[in-house]
């Protein structure tokens, strides 16, 4: 599994004009191919996939830099060291560093957890997700019962878009502002989008 992947030329660009992390983001790019994956560039992101699944995704953040695991969930963690990029992510895990010599030390780690994520795919392995472990707000279920079109178009979204619309509706202390946050995003939903798409 060394074949080492080729550099997409989009992905050159994003490294051009990267002004944080840089050095880092290069390191692990480098660790990346190394384990033949094609490169990608996926919401401004470099992404790397394995015949078109996600499998790692290079994020860039204020305080450190991260190799984020599409389905880290999956893997056994052996060292400990995924983290979940947010208290209601399901799949995705991270592992934040803050500089180049810590990557360097960890390559042959980073390199193992990626070929583990590459046979997990490989093997056709899913991540359970729970359907909406959060409660549906009053005010969505008020609308998806008064619209069935809404309902039908809502229940049409994959899991993740439904679990992150409920989460902002949630997020309103108020009910009317969960009613208008409910209104406000109803044209996306009824396009089949998700909150960010």
């Amino acid at each position: 599994m060394n074949a080492k992947a080729d550099k997409n030329p989009t992905v050159d660009a994003f490294f051009r004009k990267a002004k944080t992390w840089r050095d880092e983001m290069e390191k692990f790019r480098t660790i990346v191919l190394s384990c033949g994956l094609t490169e990608e560039l996926k919401w401004g992101k470099p992404c790397y996939t394995f015949q078109e699944s996600n499998i790692v995704i290079l994020q860039g953040f204020k305080e450190f830099c991260a190799l984020l695991f599409a389905k880290g969930a999956l893997l056994k963690d052996p060292k400990n060291i995924l983290e979940k990029p947010g208290e209601s992510t399901q799949a995705a895990r991270r592992i934040p560093f803050t500089d180049v010599r810590e990557i360097v030390k960890m390559e042959p780690v980073l390199k193992a957890y990626i070929r583990e994520a590459i046979a997990a795919e490989k093997a056709g392995l899913k991540v359970e997700f729970k359907k909406n472990p959060e409660p549906v707000p009053e005010e969505l279920q008020n609308r998806l019962d008064e619209t069935p079109a809404f309902k039908t178009a809502f229940e049409a979204l994959t899991p993740g878009r439904q679990r992150a619309y409920i989460l902002y509706f949630s997020a309103a202390k108020q009910s009317k502002t969960r009613e208008a946050r409910v209104e406000k995003c109803r044209p996306q939903i009824l396009k089949g989008k998700g909150l960010d798409d």
